[in-house]
């Protein structure tokens, strides 16, 4: 398995050299990468004990943080190696208080994996929900690295329970020193297929956002923008999200529209805003003179849309019209808000369970998004009902970093 692992790998790094020419997507990720290991070298002391912890980008990231807090806490004369995948991630907590370091995570290539673990010689690793690469897990097995898996999420239909992922499989059962999981059907896969080192853990993303309405949440002029009027934020968007909610932009003029999208992309926000009807401001122009003016706002930067959630009366929550995947619900819902996604979430497990509680509500078309948004502003009562599911719903479900903790400190 390995074997053919690592000459895709080969492939993935010729392929990148070359398009890196062409495409400036592929530039940045082989320039993010490029002196990631010389970084390490220059950095790290032999004489201090290391934890590595990698996410793939800035869900995870919020995802693991409060199991990281304690971590850090816990493991006070260790040093802390952050690495991300994503540069969604990186470059907003690339300044973050849990990594002394933080970095890209290099290339999963046999060699970029030999040298990271032998240069941080890490005591512990923690990886996150799906972060799994054939080559890191090897040689921290090889390094006798306890290694665990936090937030896991399993499914039958993923590749390594098929014939052919048997040898990847292996690795995982072979490296990794516990498997922390997020839901039953996770643990009862697992132990389907021999593995029994696995903890139910639950979702750590609920002790994460339950800390967000104490955070100081306050954005310059938001709430001037809003005044009197209903404040529909609809976060994370794809174009495929932005396309189901045009027409009711148009047509709701009287309600506070933010739209914070999921990628800046300075032409796809104005062929977003050439499709409106009414007056659109960026947020980053957003001043005294034109506050009134605006009936929707674009949000082109990342990072305030966990705080714009507390401005919120309405949420849409964007990847769910289109194939990239739903963003976190659970930050809105811990605001009380009520909650409109796309159609694809089956794989999520809060939101069929928001869906069912009547604390969320799935879209299939722009028609139906209009009709149900209609009877949501006329409706005050039904709003805060919904909202009201929501926010004990992320109550009920609170203390899974107590899960992992009592664990670790069970191995101290």
């Amino acid at each position: 398995m390995r074997l053919i692992y690592n000459i895709a790998i080969i492939k993935v790094r010729v392929l990148i050299f070359i398009l890196k020419f062409f495409n400036s997507k592929i530039r940045s990720f082989n320039n993010q990468r490029k002196n990631v290991i010389k970084k390490l070298e220059s950095s790290i002391s032999k004489n201090d004990n290391h934890i590595w912890i990698h996410v793939a980008s800035l869900g995870e990231y919020e995802q693991g943080l409060p199991i990281f807090k304690e971590i850090k806490s816990l493991y006070k004369n260790h040093k802390i190696i952050l690495s991300f995948f994503s540069s969604s991630g990186y470059e907003v907590q690339k300044n973050n208080s849990i990594g002394d370091l933080t970095i890209y995570l290099p290339l999963d290539s046999p060699s970029n994996a030999k040298k990271l673990i032998s240069i941080v010689n890490p005591k512990m690793a923690f990886f996150v929900k799906y972060e799994f690469w054939p080559n890191y897990l090897y040689n921290l097995k090889k390094n006798n690295t306890p290694t665990y898996l936090l937030a896991g999420l399993f499914r039958k239909n993923h590749w390594f329970f098929k014939w052919y992922g048997s040898g990847f499989l292996n690795l995982l059962k072979s490296s990794i020193t516990h498997f922390f999981v997020q839901n039953k059907e996770s643990k009862n896969l697992l132990s389907s297929h021999n593995i029994t080192n696995c903890t139910l853990m639950g979702d750590s993303r609920f002790d994460r956002v339950n800390s967000l309405p104490d955070q100081n949440n306050e954005i310059k002029n938001i709430k001037e923008f809003i005044g009197d009027k209903i404040c529909f934020v609809a976060g994370s968007t794809w174009k495929e999200d932005e396309y189901l909610i045009i027409d009711s932009i148009n047509e709701n003029k009287n309600l506070a529209w933010i739209i914070a999208p999921h990628q800046i992309n300075k032409k796809q926000i104005k062929k977003f805003q050439d499709k409106l009807k009414c007056e659109s401001i960026i947020h980053s122009n957003l001043n005294q003179n034109n506050i009134n003016s605006a009936k929707v706002l674009i949000i082109d930067s990342i990072g305030l849309l966990t705080k714009l959630y507390s401005y919120s009366d309405l949420s849409y929550v964007g990847g769910g019209m289109g194939q990239s995947g739903l963003h976190n619900i659970l930050e809105p819902a811990i605001f009380k808000n009520p909650i409109l996604i796309g159609k694809n979430y089956l794989n999520f497990p809060e939101a069929k369970d928001l869906i069912s509680k009547n604390g969320a509500v799935s879209i299939k078309n722009t028609k139906e998004f209009q009709i149900i948004l209609n009877k949501l502003i006329e409706n005050k009562i039904r709003r805060t009902e919904m909202g009201e599911i929501n926010f004990n719903y992320i109550k009920s479900n609170l203390g899974t970093t107590k899960n992992v903790i009592s664990y670790l400190k069970g191995t101290k």
